[in-house]
């Protein structure tokens, strides 16, 4: 709905008139989950990798971040055809080595930087941007360039990088596991001279689906677990047709939308695979579901309070604490959150603060204290996931909880309103 307008401006008041409010509401209905945004930018960088024809299924083009990686890949030389959930990326001119952008960036610049400089030899993108998650740094990707030989250095608010020839394999040594390092070690490696190692990567469905891209278009990419992932390079790689797995972080949003509300939702594409862990949080903690062929009904139940901590996959990632943080007011008692990723990333609770929720910071740990009525009030969302935890802090409250820069949360929510009014959300824009 904002496309147009957030992508071809860096106007931050009109940006904070994009709002959203919602009421208090008891979801009912069916949801399908789309495809997943964490998945679906890492396959845009890697069709830079090759001339040819790429096609992505359950793909979702709905997203402001989505949009704006294909802007990216158009300024790059790229074309790309969008037909439902379908997306087909063609190249209509040389790649350009360079992205030359004005506009708002996504941290996905860094895979764009390593897929140019595997297959060009050298690159420039704007720095990244995303959600502001406190010592977020990339120095992770600028080691794993310099390992596969590529100099790399900052110049007038862009990253580039440029190497003698194309990349050589290497080992590469992740001293934290690091999705996105991880990600592109992987794009790198796919077109270097050689094997490249990467020792004590992040393992998560998302890699996984890039992992499954690349070797159908012609990579040799093997996984040993958790210990490392091994990269045969090659000298080029083919089109191909791809699916796009399920979003776990939406997905989760709709079942914990479901309890603290007392509703009744079935929640169709539900990766449940994927998301094992955190399930087994919540039912331990009130949440009622069942297993469908396909899909997950949660048929409410009673909230009590969680203690968690953050941890690689197959774990509660970082992303979805803000969720649990807001099921953890909904409970009686003290919750208990640690994130052991992005420690203190706990900004969003001030402005749940506003709306009634009590809380403390004791060290790293954020400690809730539930069963406070939530009053409805006005809240900005300071980043995606920030965004989503305020709105379903909304669904509980009395009276009209209004979200400032809701664009944030469309950054990874695809067809968010649709999806609301199917769910019988009372909300207005």
């Amino acid at each position: 709905m904002y496309w147009n307008l957030l992508i071809g401006t860096k106007n931050t008041s009109i940006k904070n008139k994009l709002m959203i409010s919602v009421s208090k509401s008891k979801l009912t209905g069916t949801v399908k989950v789309s495809g997943a945004k964490n998945s679906a930018l890492r396959l845009l960088a890697a069709s830079l990798l090759t001339s040819e024809r790429i096609e992505i299924n359950n793909f979702p083009n709905g997203l402001l971040d989505v949009a704006i990686h294909l802007e990216m890949l158009k300024a790059l030389g790229k074309d790309y055809i969008i037909s439902g959930d379908t997306i087909t990326i063609t190249e209509h001119q040389n790649l350009n080595s360079q992205l030359v952008w004005n506009d708002r960036s996504i941290r996905n610049t860094l895979l764009i930087l390593g897929a140019l400089t595997a297959r060009l030899s050298e690159g420039r993108v704007p720095l990244p941007g995303g959600c502001n998650l406190g010592d977020r740094k990339y120095d992770l990707h600028v080691n794993a360039l310099k390992t596969l030989g590529a100099d790399v250095w900052e110049e007038d608010g862009y990253l580039c990088a440029k190497s003698k020839g194309r990349l050589i394999g290497n080992e590469i040594f992740l001293p934290i596991r690091s999705t996105g390092a991880t990600e592109n070690s992987i794009i790198m490696g796919s077109l270097a001279i050689g094997k490249t190692i990467i020792w004590n990567p992040h393992i998560r469905p998302e890699i996984l689906d890039l992992i499954d891209m690349l070797n159908s278009m012609g990579a040799k990419i093997k996984v040993y677990g958790q210990k490392c992932i091994e990269v045969y390079g090659v000298e080029g790689l083919n089109g191909t047709r791809h699916s796009v797995i399920p979003d776990n972080m939406e997905a989760l949003t709709w079942a914990i939308a479901s309890v603290i509300t007392n509703g009744d939702v079935e929640i169709e594409n539900f990766p449940y695979s994927h998301l094992e862990v955190p399930l087994c949080f919540l039912r331990e903690s009130g949440m009622k579901y069942y297993k469908g062929e396909s899909s997950l009904i949660v048929h409410g139940g009673t909230p009590y309070p969680i203690e968690i901590s953050t941890g690689p996959y197959p774990g509660i990632n970082s992303d979805m604490q803000p969720l649990f943080a807001v099921y953890g007011a909904m409970s009686t008692g003290h919750s208990k959150i640690i994130d052991l990723r992005f420690p203190g990333r706990y900004g969003y609770v001030n402005e749940l603060k506003k709306m009634g929720v009590e809380y403390h910071v004791d060290g790293d740990m954020l400690v809730i204290t539930g069963g406070n009525e939530l009053i409805g009030t006005k809240v900005e969302a300071l980043d995606l996931r920030a965004g989503i935890a305020l709105l379903l802090a909304g669904l509980t409250a009395e009276g009209e909880t209004s979200i400032e820069n809701d664009w944030q949360i469309q950054r990874g929510y695809e067809n968010l309103t649709q999806k609301l009014s199917a769910l019988q959300v009372n909300f207005k824009i």
